[in-house]
């Protein structure tokens, strides 16, 4: 079963590449309304704010780097940026929307990815959710030892809210990691989808072998600095 839901996770993010952008900036499906969508966008900035102070660094790596909403903002902080995905799709939407050399690009499936190097930054943004609970351990594993001593990890995830989603989508506090997202034209496809709460990252972060720091917003998004030692 978790192999199907993988696999249908891959060609949701793939068939969603064009429209995936409308999530993030409340457009279309995701607009809340003004109210909402203030405080979507407040709470960004605080997220935003907490990775820019991290300060420059020189080699970044970005796991499910998307469509460059978040790579643009890595661009600003790194000398050179390793973005992965599975997604050919969004990766060309984000090599064009960025159009940069200091970014090269990897297209790899993140459950098969085996790390190659060691980085000043390792983040990844809305993506651990989409990692099954019984593979967790191994990814995180793959983190660290992408990560540099006296390196960091940036995390930023999910919180369990019903109006982060499109107004189709409907959220249960019913336990089910599995759910089904929609696209614009109706098509379904089931996904993985985990909310973390701050202690469950933080154990999961330091038996990884990390010193994190993890918290949350009012609202939408939990985030996390892990440092290696």
């Amino acid at each position: 079963m978790i192999n199907n839901i993988i696999q249908q996770q891959i060609e949701y993010y793939r068939a969603r590449a064009s429209e995936y952008d409308e999530w993030f900036y409340r457009q279309g499906r995701y607009d809340r309304g003004e109210e909402f969508n203030a405080r979507w966008f407040n709470e960004v900035d605080i997220v935003k704010s907490a990775l820019l102070n991290k300060g420059k660094v020189n080699e970044i790596l970005e796991l499910a780097s998307g469509t460059g909403i978040w790579t643009q903002e890595l661009l600003t902080i790194g000398n050179k940026i390793t973005a992965i995905d599975a997604s050919q799709e969004v990766i060309e939407i984000n090599r064009h929307k960025l159009n940069t050399r200091n970014v090269e690009y990897r297209q790899i499936d993140l459950f098969t990815w085996e790390p190659d190097a060691e980085y000043d930054l390792v983040f990844f943004s809305f993506w651990l959710s989409h990692v099954p609970p019984e593979s967790i351990d191994i990814f995180l594993e793959k983190v660290y030892k992408s990560t540099r001593v006296g390196g960091q990890v940036f995390i930023i995830d999910s919180q369990f809210e019903p109006t982060s989603t499109a107004k189709n989508h409907t959220l249960k506090a019913d336990g089910n990691i599995y759910i089904t997202r929609k696209l614009n034209d109706g098509q379904e496809y089931q996904i993985v989808k985990v909310f973390y709460q701050p202690e469950q990252l933080q154990d999961k972060l330091i038996q990884a072998g990390f010193q994190p720091n993890v918290k949350v917003t009012d609202n939408y998004f939990i985030y996390a600095t892990a440092t290696k030692r």
